[in-house]
C-alpha cells in the first residue's frame, strides 16, 4: 500500500488519505466504535449503503466543474473499485457505489492525482458547494459567480470551522435573478448583483427542504464580493457554537433562526468579527477571465442526415451563450446515471473538439459548454452515438429523483423506477409537453428530500400504506411547488397518497386536467386558480386501498413483494457521547492546534484549541449525565456544573476562559495563549477524569 501513498504530491491530503488508513485500521481492530468511526467516514466522502458491507462513495466536484482529464480519472475509479455506474446528484456531485471500506484510501489517492477529493462530501460539513450549471455563459448573469463559489470551497475545505458542526450546512450561487441554484431552501445562498458599478450578491439564510421545508430569510439585499466570505464564515461559526447537536431533526440552521429570530443571530454573527482571520477577503477572478480554450483537433465538417431531428435537438438542447459564436449543449441523463464508457468517450470528445469543460447540473444533467455555433452539427453526430441527444433537457420530461430503496438506508419507496415509467409515460402518451419549461417533476424515496419533490410544480414522495396487515409501496402526490427567482420560492402542498402503482395515472389526470382547464396559465397560476381540494378530488380514486391487486405490493423496478425497511440515515451524521472518545478527540484537536500554529495558521490555531475546550468539557458533562445540546450550552454548563461548584479551579469562569476567540483578533500572540490555556485546561479535566474513576 505505500506506493499509493508517495504517488500522492499534496502533502496535506496525503496526510489525510494516511490518516483514513490508519482510522479505518483502528476501527477493524475495535479501537473506535461503531458510531464514531460511522462520523469519521462521513466526512471522508464514505457513506453506509442499504446492502450490507458497501459504501457509497460521494465525490465532491465543487459548483459539478469537471475538467475531460478528471471525468477520465472518476471513470478509472469506478471502473478499478465500484461497478461503473456514474450517478449525478442535486448537488453537482458524482456518487458511486458497492465500494469495498477498507480500499477507500487507495481510491481517494487516486482521484487526488487530479485534484478530485472526497473531503467533506457528507457528514455534518459543509457539503458541496452548488452553481447553476450557466455560470459564467448564462446570457442573463451580471457577471461570472464560479470564481466566488470556487474561492468560497477553497476557504472552506478543512476549515476547522465547520469539521463537526450538528448538522450539514448547504451553500448556492445562482448565476442570474433566475435563481436556478434555489438561493431560497440553502443555508446560505448567493445572487450576483451590480450596484453602482460593484459587484456583490443578494446573499438569502437559513432556508432548507427536509421534513419540515422553510424559506430563507433575506440577511442583505448586497454585499461586496469582498465581504461574503467573511460573512459566511459569521454565519458558520455561530451555526457551530449555538446549533442544536442532540435533537438531529431540530439541527439545522433554519431551526437555530427560528429559535432566536433573525436579529438576535444576525448579533451573534457580529460578535464574531473580531475573531476573524479576515474582515475582507479579496477574491482572484483571473482563472475565470481568460479565452476559451480552443479545441485541440480540427473539428471535422459533417452533412445531416435527419435536418427535423436535428433541428428539434438545437431547438430543445442547445442553449446560446453570452459569448458570441458559442453555444452550450445540454445532455438530459436519465436519473442522472451514465457509464464509464460513454463517459470516457465524452471526455474525449470535449477534451479534443470541445473547450475541456462539463458542468453536472442540479437536475442531474451533463452541459458541454464553450462549443462554436459552427462546430454543432459534429457534436450532434458524435453524441447520437453516445445515444446522449435525447430530447427533454429541463423540460417536464427531465424528471430528477434520488436513489431511494435502490442504495439509501433511509428509502422507504422506490423513486427511481417510478421516475423512470413517468418519463416513458410523458415521452409516448405527451409529446406535446417535451418542451414545457414550465413544469418540473421531482421525485424523493423518502420525507429528507434529496430529491427536492416538495419544491416542485409536481413532486412525488416515497411512502408506505397500510391494506389490512399488508403493507404496499406508496407515493405522496405534492403539487403548487415554485422557483419564482431572485430568492423566492414556494413549497409544494401535500394533496394526496396514494399506492405506487398509480403513480402514472396521477400524473395523466394532472397533465390531463391541465391541458383542458389550464387556459394557457403557468402551472402554479392553474393551480391556485383550482385550489388544492380541486386536486384532492380527482385524484382521491387512486387513494383507495380496497381494491389493490397483486402488482400494487410490488414497487417500481422491482420483481418482488414489497417490505418496508428503512436503515440508520447517514445524511446528517451521527452525534458521540462517549466520554473516553470525547477525551481522545479534545487531545487530537489541541496537536492539531499546535500543529497550525506551527504553520502559521493563527486562526486555524485558535479554532482547534476552542474546539478542544469545548469537547473536554463536553466529555466531563457527560460523564454527570447532564444534557449538552450545543456549543454554547456546554460552555454555560460547565460552569455550573464544575467551576461554580469548585469541583475544578480554573482561576476564572470557564465561559470567560473560552470566549476569549471573541475578544481577541487572530494574532500569534493569542493563539499561542490560547492554545497554552486549553492545554493547561485538558491537563486538569484528565487528572479530574482519573480521580474521579478511581473513587467510582
Amino acid at each position: 500500500m505505500q506506493s499509493f501513498r508517495t504517488e500522492i504530491e499534496d502533502p496535506i491530503v496525503q496526510k489525510e488519505i494516511i490518516d483514513l488508513e490508519k482510522k479505518i485500521f483502528s476501527f477493524r481492530n475495535g479501537q473506535i466504535d461503531d458510531e464514531r468511526f460511522r462520523s469519521l467516514r462521513l466526512a471522508r466522502g464514505i457513506y453506509g449503503q442499504r446492502q450490507e458491507g458497501v459504501q457509497m462513495i460521494r465525490i465532491k466536484l465543487p459548483y459539478g466543474k469537471v475538467s475531460s482529464e478528471q471525468l477520465r480519472r472518476i471513470t478509472d475509479v469506478s471502473e478499478k473499485y465500484s461497478t461503473g455506474r456514474l450517478h449525478i446528484t442535486t448537488r453537482q456531485d458524482i456518487q458511486i457505489h458497492y465500494v469495498s471500506l477498507d480500499r477507500t484510501p487507495e481510491l481517494w489517492a487516486d482521484l487526488a492525482k487530479d485534484d478530485i477529493t472526497l473531503r467533506e462530501a457528507c457528514g455534518n460539513t459543509v457539503r458541496n458547494i452548488t452553481a447553476s450549471e450557466t455560470a459564467g455563459i448564462d446570457v442573463d448573469e451580471p457577471f461570472d459567480v464560479s470564481p466566488y463559489a470556487h474561492a468560497l470551497f477553497q476557504y472552506l475545505l478543512r476549515n476547522p470551522i465547520c469539521q463537526e458542526m450538528g448538522r450539514k450546512f448547504k451553500i448556492s450561487f445562482s448565476s442570474s435573478d433566475k435563481d436556478t441554484a434555489l438561493s431560497y431552501l440553502h443555508d446560505l445562498g448567493f445572487i450576483p448583483k451590480i450596484v453602482n458599478g460593484e459587484k456583490g450578491f443578494k446573499i438569502m439564510l437559513g432556508g432548507g427542504l427536509g421534513s419540515q421545508p422553510s424559506h430563507a430569510e433575506l440577511l442583505s439585499e448586497f454585499v461586496p464580493v469582498n465581504q461574503i466570505i467573511p460573512t459566511a464564515e459569521g454565519v458558520i461559526r455561530v451555526f457551530d457554537r449555538h446549533g442544536e447537536r442532540a435533537k438531529r431533526l431540530k439541527a439545522r440552521l433554519k431551526f437555530l433562526i427560528k429559535d432566536l429570530g433573525r436579529d438576535e443571530f444576525m448579533r451573534l454573527v457580529d460578535e464574531e468579527r473580531k475573531a476573524l482571520a479576515f474582515h475582507k477577503y479579496e477574491i482572484d477572478t483571473t482563472d475565470f477571465e481568460g479565452a476559451i480554450t480552443e479545441p485541440l483537433l480540427e473539428v471535422p465538417s459533417v452533412t445531416i442526415d435527419d435536418v427535423d431531428a436535428y433541428e428539434a435537438w438545437k431547438k430543445s438542447n442547445v442553449i446560446a451563450q453570452k459569448q458570441a459564436g458559442y453555444v452550450a449543449i445540454g445532455i438530459k441523463i436519465l436519473l442522472g446515471d451514465f457509464y464509464i464508457d460513454k463517459a470516457r468517450l465524452l471526455a474525449d470528445l470535449v477534451k479534443n473538439y470541445g473547450a475541456n469543460e462539463l458542468r453536472f447540473s442540479l437536475r442531474q444533467n451533463i452541459l458541454i459548454r464553450n462549443i462554436k455555433e459552427e462546430n454543432l452539427p459534429f457534436f450532434y453526430q458524435e453524441l447520437a452515438k453516445l445515444d446522449f441527444v435525447t430530447l427533454g433537457y429541463n423540460t417536464v420530461a427531465d424528471i430528477t429523483a434520488c436513489p431511494g430503496t435502490d442504495t439509501c438506508n433511509l428509502g422507504i419507496a422506490s423513486s427511481t423506477g417510478i421516475a423512470e415509467e413517468l418519463e416513458r409515460v410523458i415521452a409516448t402518451e405527451y409529446p406535446q409537453f417535451n418542451s414545457n419549461v414550465d413544469i418540473a417533476i421531482k421525485i424523493s424515496g423518502c420525507m429528507n428530500a434529496c430529491g427536492q419533490h416538495n419544491m416542485s410544480e409536481i413532486g412525488f414522495q416515497g411512502m408506505s400504506i397500510n391494506a389490512g396487515k399488508l403493507v404496499a409501496p406508496a407515493l405522496q402526490v405534492l403539487l403548487g411547488g415554485k422557483n419564482i427567482g431572485n430568492g423566492v420560492g414556494r413549497f409544494s402542498d401535500k394533496v394526496i397518497k396514494i399506492p405506487s402503482r398509480r403513480g402514472p395515472d396521477a400524473l395523466r389526470l394532472i397533465l390531463n386536467d391541465f391541458e383542458a382547464n389550464g387556459n394557457g396559465q403557468p402551472f402554479v397560476d392553474y393551480y391556485d386558480a383550482k385550489g388544492e381540494k380541486y386536486f384532492y378530488e380527482f385524484l382521491k380514486p387512486l387513494a383507495d386501498v380496497t381494491n389493490l391487486t397483486e402488482a400494487d405490493f410490488v414497487d417500481w423496478g422491482n420483481a418482488d413483494n414489497y417490505v418496508k425497511a428503512v436503515g440508520v440515515g447517514e445524511c446528517a451524521g451521527v452525534v458521540i457521547d462517549l466520554v473516553a472518545t470525547l477525551l481522545f478527540e479534545a487531545k487530537d484537536k489541541l496537536t492539531f492546534a499546535q500543529e497550525a500554529f506551527d504553520d502559521k495558521k493563527w486562526s486555524d490555531a485558535i479554532y482547534l484549541a476552542y474546539a478542544g475546550f469545548v469537547n473536554g468539557a463536553k466529555a466531563l458533562l457527560l460523564a454527570e449525565n447532564e444534557k449538552t445540546n450545543h456549543h454554547a450550552g456546554i460552555i454555560d454548563l460547565f460552569d455550573t456544573v464544575f467551576i461554580e461548584s469548585k469541583k475544578i479551579e480554573l482561576g476564572s469562569d470557564f465561559k470567560d476562559l473560552v470566549y476569549q476567540i471573541r475578544a481577541n483578533e487572530p494574532s500569534e500572540a493569542f493563539a499561542q495563549k490560547y492554545i497554552q490555556d486549553a492545554i493547561a485546561f485538558f491537563g486538569k479535566i484528565e487528572a479530574y477524569r482519573t480521580k474521579d474513576l478511581a473513587n467510582a
